[in-house]
């Protein structure tokens, strides 16, 4: 602490001597130029108590001079935002520091999958497997093409089939003329059926296809007669009855 107040009072004793050069220097230019004698008197007694001055004296009052607050407080404002500068960047490198250590230890256990998906891996297994699924896939395809040809043959026979249903719904129960024919030359029960229509008389068959109910129609009356036949009744009976209500 001497030495430091030593060495400050030695550059104040120096700082002193510049200014007394100076104000010697501004004493007589101002001398020279001032013509006034009562001014020029005055300039000379300052002069002469300058140099007469205790260096001690001068010294102290240079140091009471001196203004140094405002130079603590920006030196405190520079120690304030050093310290928030420090703060922030040390949260800053705490950030990072754990973004380094999750994405080392992703790092590793990433690593480690990929060792062990390596280890495991067989070339020629894969080979084998790839080979397998291409055959896989050949018969797939050929049974897709397979099962597309069939599906287009069961349209067209399809097609066929509702040709055929519509001119069997169109040629009705009987059929066409042609088998109409064929089946009343060989069937003599169709022949008789038809005869009695002939005549106005329908022949109807029960649930058990046996014709036991006669429907018997009168044009020129307009007249229906329903006739349930019984076996225990003739033939030459209902013949009878049926043409007498013919006749009406």
């Amino acid at each position: 602490m001497n030495e430091e107040k030593l060495e400050a009072e030695a550059e104040a004793k120096r700082h002193l001597r510049r200014n007394q050069h100076v104000a010697v220097h501004f004493v007589a230019v101002a001398a020279a130029t001032i013509k006034t004698p009562v001014l020029s008197r005055f300039i000379s007694f300052n002069y002469t108590m300058l140099l007469d001055e205790d260096p001690a004296t001068l010294i102290h009052h240079t140091i009471g001079n001196f203004n140094i607050h405002p130079d603590k407080q920006a030196v405190t404002r520079i120690n304030d935002s050093l310290a928030t500068l420090q703060q922030s960047r040390d949260l800053r490198i705490r950030e990072v520091e754990a973004s380094l250590r999750k994405l080392s230890r992703q790092l590793k256990s990433l690593s480690t999958q990929h060792e062990e998906a390596v280890a495991v891996h067989d070339s020629s297994k894969h080979a084998e497997e790839i080979v397998q699924l291409d055959t896989k896939k050949f018969r797939i395809a050929k049974a897709a093409s397979e099962l597309e040809v069939e599906s287009e043959r069961l349209e067209s026979e399809l097609e066929m089939l509702k040709e055929k249903l519509a001119d069997l719904e169109s040629q009705g129960l009987e059929g066409d003329e042609a088998t109409r024919r064929e089946r009343e030359a060989d069937d003599a029960t169709i022949l008789r059926l038809k005869i009695f229509r002939s005549l106005g008389i329908d022949i109807e068959p029960d649930e058990a296809g046996n014709f036991n109910r006669a429907v018997i129609r009168n044009s020129r009356k307009g007249d229906v007669h329903v006739v349930n036949i019984d076996p225990k009744f003739s033939r030459f009976f209902y013949a009878n009855y049926f043409w007498s209500t013919m006749q009406g």
